[in-house]
């Protein structure tokens, strides 16, 4: 592995798994120093962040991870949404006892987060509970793209959990709703509709939130039911 490979690979991680927030200020020398590399290949790493919009430079100012836009947020989860849609309408019937058992307990896990305010407990709670559905989906290709779209929009939902914390409570409750339809083998579009707008409601709440709290945010847009 290069060195831009690696310095990449490492921020990268840490901007998704929230180890840098929002706003996070990336200091080139300071980094390079940890990392024992040169100032060049931090910056190239961080170029390449930019393109993918994890990462916002501006001039004077300097490198910083990206906030949220509305905009993007929710276009980029209304794809995840459909793609999610689909991949548990595909998997419902092939869920064990044992799958079900995990999503009661990671959704349990969200739970405890939740009332302890761990929002990165949280986060992997749901990210374990969403990994199950995944891991009995037949079709690879989709899941790939899945995992590919969560993981970019992943630092993102945090901020959602962090700033409105109900939306929290309601994603657990339609996390347990999903596990009763599931249970009893309902159509596959129901559960397709469902786990669609279970995602389309975060995007909600997070435009609501945005807009409250003084930006303004671009209206949401919905794929039908």
């Amino acid at each position: 592995m290069s060195k831009l490979e690696r310095v990449y690979g490492v921020i990268r991680e840490r901007i998704l798994n929230g180890d840098y927030g929002p706003g996070h200020r990336l200091v080139i020398d300071s980094l390079a120093g940890e990392l024992g590399v040169s100032a060049l290949p931090i910056r190239e790493a961080i170029r390449r962040l930019e393109a993918e919009g994890l990462v916002l430079y501006r001039v004077n100012a300097g490198a910083t991870v990206a906030t949220a836009d509305p905009a993007q947020f929710g276009e980029g989860m209304a794809v995840l949404a459909v793609l999610e849609g689909y991949a548990t309408a595909l998997t419902a019937p092939l869920l064990t006892e044992r799958d079900f058992a995990e999503l009661e307990a990671a959704t349990d896990r969200m739970q405890e987060c939740m009332e302890r305010l761990d929002v990165l407990g949280f986060g992997q709670a749901n990210r374990d509970f969403h990994a199950i559905v995944y891991a009995r989906c037949p079709n690879g290709a989709l899941v790939k793209s899945l995992r590919d779209a969560a993981q970019r929009l992943d630092h993102v939902r945090r901020t959602v959990f962090t700033h409105i914390p109900y939306r929290g409570v309601q994603s657990i409750a339609e996390h347990r709703q999903l596990i009763r339809m599931l249970r009893a083998g309902q159509p596959s579009d129901d559960v397709e509709a469902f786990a669609r707008q279970h995602k389309l409601n975060t995007v909600e709440a997070f435009r609501r939130w945005h807009e409250e709290s003084g930006a303004v945010a671009a209206p949401v847009r919905r794929t039908r039911s």
